[in-house]
């Protein structure tokens, strides 16, 4: 009897353990991570009778959860990559409904301006459209202002979304090291605490929802977590931190530093995977070159617009004054370089000397004490840095391509060690603004009028002329010394010779047939009768073109001098409309047909951004499907099922029962024994 009270008595045991197992499992449920557990049972050791062995009973050897390394570190693989991507998302989506929308972007504001300035090219002299030319002007600014704005809020929800980040990955890397703890003291029987792996499995697969994680497992069950290129975020119970501090070259643009004992790192850009390196990634291939895009059209505009009404005349005959402000004003300049954490006291300033050739790049510029070294970030491909004059550097890369600014060094010059960032267009669509209030002081003349004598017996005509290049503003005083105080003269000797006199201006002649090809100036030259004759002037560092038509007579004169009266005159008003598609954005100097117009640099940063948000929302659906299937993956094997341990529960409840049947039967036959000797 007190063997087979034994074995009811192991079966009740191991039943009421294994119901509390399924009843563990069923109030765990919906816990995050939580494993499915049982246990596993086997016989006692029999005991020998002269029949043989006879069984003792049952007994629990382990209680296990359903668990796979693989489908767990799948699915820790899969929630870093949709992190990432989802913040990477999130952050375009907004960017592309920014650029392209209607309402928001710059295309609207940029056709407005340029149909402002077509009115008023049909009619010069009138005021009131004159004065819708400055409005949408000022429009135009406020709407690259007003975008700056957006990227730079957009920047600085970036660096708050960095720190609030790296909060949660320290908290959760500070568990996961708690945990590593608590697990090596459980596991030292040999045991698994089933719980505590869990806890610390869900606490893993939170972090890498936030970074990139690899996971190293140890001999005593702890986990060893290691981020970027393999810094050690938590090594047994031992925990680094994270930090976001303001860039090193940037302070708007913040970095994340790996911070063991006393030591700091920079690791932002070894950062991958989760959703801090979804927004790290996002913010260096979009945001920062989106800016520097909008700068530099922002730039273009400025300078282009005001180059042209420097080249031309306003209503009361003088040089045209801007329209937009001066983007190299010297407290401009100075925002254009930041100085690294260290530095000397030096503080150079950055020119823009040629818009035209601007990049979307920033650059990276160190002094050793002997030369300075200066990388285009965009492509990592070091700069030439030529110093003429002194103090004041000029960029170029390997193949001679100018970059488009100069750095003043300033005094005093760097110290040796010194580095600073560069951002030549970074704050170019903050800074732009229009300046100019006077409408009659929009420059649509053109400085220089032809014309032809009353007595002219022939049937020549000439063309008006047209400048093809030219310092901006023009110069009072170096046309009248190139035409003339009173004009020049083009006198024509039968049959095909033209004279100019009344000035410095001499005819320009290309011969191509030389290499490199031969140019010649004269005051004579030789046009052909009854057709349409292209000839260019050149003095003073201008260079005119006009056109010479119809069969002039020995004798006719033609004049061509500053023009003194052109109220009605609008030919640099058209040459201001024709900004609108001539390529003046990113031209590449010695290759035709190179740059972007206005619209379709704009057209080019709205298509980018769309292209790359398109890919984003494709690779959102796509890690999406690879999460779902991974979690799925692990939830098959690992998740509680209901159905399952609602069956368990009755059938541990009923193996429970027989167990206790058992007792009671061992019972009987213990007071039937003991009866029988009464």
């Amino acid at each position: 009897m007190a063997d087979l009270l034994s074995i009811g008595l192991s079966g009740l045991a191991a039943s009421k353990t294994q119901l509390s197992i399924t009843g563990h499992n069923i109030t765990n449920v919906n816990t995050p991570g939580y494993s499915r557990q049982d246990a596993t049972q086997a016989t006692r050791s029999p005991q020998f009778s002269g029949a043989g062995y006879i069984g003792s009973g049952t007994t629990l050897v382990e209680v296990r959860r359903s668990y796979s390394e693989f489908l767990t570190s799948q699915l820790r693989s899969s929630t870093s990559l949709s992190a990432d991507v989802e913040a990477y998302k999130s952050q375009i989506n907004q960017l592309d409904s920014l650029l392209a929308g209607t309402t928001t972007g710059i295309t609207p504001s940029l056709q407005k301006f340029f149909s402002a300035l077509q009115t008023a090219a049909e009619d010069p002299a009138n005021i009131p459209a004159r004065q819708l030319v400055l409005a949408e002007a000022e429009g135009l600014a406020r709407r690259f202002n007003t975008v700056y704005d957006r990227l730079s809020e957009q920047n600085n929800f970036t660096n708050k979304q960095m720190s609030a980040v790296t909060d949660q990955v320290n908290r959760l890397a500070g568990s996961i090291g708690s945990l590593n703890e608590a697990i090596a003291i459980a596991a030292a029987n040999g045991k698994q605490p089933n719980d505590l792996l869990d806890a610390r499995d869900e606490a893993v697969r939170q972090l890498s929802g936030y970074i990139g994680v690899t996971v190293v497992p140890q001999d005593d069950k702890s986990f060893n977590i290691f981020i970027g290129s393999g810094q050690p975020l938590v090594v047994g119970s031992t925990v680094a931190r994270l930090e976001v501090v303001p860039g090193q070259g940037d302070p708007n643009r913040h970095e994340v530093q790996f911070i063991s004992g006393g030591s700091r790192q920079g690791i932002t850009s070894q950062i991958t995977g989760g959703e801090l390196g979804g927004l790290i990634r996002y913010r260096e291939e979009v945001l920062d070159s989106t800016m520097n895009s909008l700068g530099r059209l922002a730039l273009a505009v400025s300078d282009q617009v005001n180059a042209q009404l420097g080249q031309g005349l306003d209503l009361k005959g003088q040089v045209g004054s801007a329209l937009f402000g001066n983007y190299n004003d010297p407290a401009l300049a100075r925002l254009r370089v930041n100085a690294f954490a260290g530095n000397s006291n030096a503080q150079p300033v950055l020119n823009i000397t040629n818009t035209s050739q601007l990049s979307t790049s920033d650059y990276l510029m160190e002094y050793d004490g002997g030369s300075y070294k200066i990388r285009r970030l965009s492509d990592n491909q070091l700069m030439t840095a030529t110093e003429n004059p002194v103090g004041t550097l000029s960029i170029a890369d390997k193949n001679g391509r100018d970059q488009g600014f100069q750095i003043v060094l300033g005094n005093p010059p760097p110290a040796p060690g010194d580095k600073f960032s560069l951002q030549p267009t970074r704050r170019g669509a903050s800074d732009i603004k229009a300046t100019l209030d006077q409408a009659d002081q929009l420059a649509f003349a053109a400085p220089v009028r032809s014309g032809a004598e009353l007595q002219n017996a022939g049937t020549g005509i000439v063309g008006q002329p047209d400048l093809l290049s030219g310092p901006s503003p023009i110069s009072f005083a170096a046309l009248q010394g190139l035409f003339g105080s009173a004009g020049t003269t083009f006198t024509f000797t039968d049959p095909n010779t033209v004279t100019i006199t009344g000035g410095s201006a001499q005819f320009r002649s290309v011969n191509d047939n030389t290499t490199p090809p031969t140019i010649t100036f004269s005051p004579t030259a030789t046009v052909t009768p009854g057709q349409r004759n292209s000839l260019i002037i050149e003095g003073a560092g201008y260079q005119f073109e006009f056109s010479l038509s119809g069969t002039p007579k020995d004798g006719d004169k033609f004049t061509m001098g500053f023009n003194q009266s052109g109220v009605s005159d609008n030919r640099n008003a058209l040459k201001l409309v024709d900004l609108q598609t001539k390529q003046t954005v990113g031209v590449t100097p010695g290759m035709a047909g190179s740059g972007f117009s206005f619209t379709d640099g704009y057209g080019e940063l709205v298509e980018r951004v769309g292209t790359l948000t398109a890919q984003a929302r494709m690779d959102s659906e796509a890690t999406g499907a690879i999460l779902k299937q991974a979690t799925d993956n692990r939830d098959s094997l690992s998740a509680v099922n209901l159905d399952e341990e609602a069956a368990n529960l009755i059938k541990f409840e009923q193996y429970y029962n027989a167990s206790a049947q058992i007792i009671q039967v061992a019972r009987s036959l213990f007071d039937t024994l003991i009866s029988s000797f009464r």
